[in-house]
Parts: C-alpha cells; sequence; structure tokens
C-alpha cells in the first residue's frame, strides 16, 4: 500500500524574548504563528472501519495539536526559565498571565523541536510524524524533518 502525507495547519498568537540576542528580538514581542503539521501512513483498507480511507482522521490530528500545542502556547508568554526574563515572568504570572517556561531559547527553530517532541507523543504506532513547519512571520519559518533526525 502506499505511504501517503497529510498535513494540517494551525494558527496560535505568541509571545517571547530572546535573552542575550544582538536585535530587536531581545525585547518581548509576539507572533501569529502558523504550524503546519505533516503525518505519514499508510490510508486504513478496511472498509468496516469507520476511518476507511484515511491515514489518520483530520479531526484526530487536531485534538493532538490543539491539546499540545494551540491551547498551551496560544496568547502565552514564552520564556527559557534560565534567564533574567524568570523575573518578568514571575511578575507577569502574579498578575494572572500566561506564562510557559522553557529550558530552551525560545526561537522557532527550537519550538519547532519541542512541539515536535510532544506530538510525536501522541500519534496512533502506524502514523509518523513527517514533518512541521512553524511560521514566525509571512517570510521566515522552521522546518523539522523527521528524516533529519
Amino acid at each position: 500500500m502506499a505511504k501517503i502525507r497529510i498535513t494540517k495547519q494551525f494558527s496560535f498568537e505568541t509571545g517571547h524574548a530572546l535573552y542575550g540576542y544582538d536585535g530587536k528580538c531581545r525585547n518581548v514581542h509576539g507572533h501569529s504563528y502558523k504550524l503546519s503539521v505533516t503525518v505519514i501512513g499508510e490510508p486504513i483498507t478496511d472498509n468496516e472501519n469507520v476511518k476507511y480511507g484515511m491515514v489518520i482522521d483530520f479531526g484526530d490530528l487536531k485534538k493532538i495539536v490543539k491539546s499540545e500545542i494551540v491551547d498551551q502556547f496560544d496568547h502565552a508568554t514564552v520564556f527559557n526559565q534560565n534567564t533574567p526574563h524568570i523575573e518578568l515572568a514571575k511578575e507577569l504570572k502574579d498578575r494572572g498571565h500566561h506564562v510557559i517556561l522553557v529550558d530552551y531559547q525560545p526561537t522557532s527553530e527550537n519550538m519547532v523541536i519541542d512541539f515536535a517532541e510532544k506530538i510525536k507523543k501522541h500519534l496512533p504506532d502506524h502514523i509518523k510524524l513527517h514533518s512541521l513547519k512553524l511560521q514566525e512571520t509571512e517570510s521566515s519559518f522552521a522546518e523539522w524533518y523527521a528524516s533529519d533526525n
């Protein structure tokens, strides 16, 4: 049976700051991220299965990505837990803001690696994560491919 790739796209708004960076992104700012999630597998051949002909139901993929990524990161501010931004993060949390502390510099490159790990843990065994594309602006994005790892 042929392997088929399917892709679902998501969007969310997230703020961040890059501690130690030598440009404008050292300041707290936000992006309208677009995330494309591509999985690969064989379509279900059992015509008795309600998902017959599908690699994975787009709705099932949406549930995974929404719960692991979109619902967590949408309208949150992300800081590296090992930077002086921790004081700002505490202040924001104390004021009721949604703050995520990560153990990496929250660049698109590192975020896409984190997202890949989160998504892979929840895919059915017969489905593999093929690639992710995290678009930070209209002209800037980071990509993760399983074949590169």
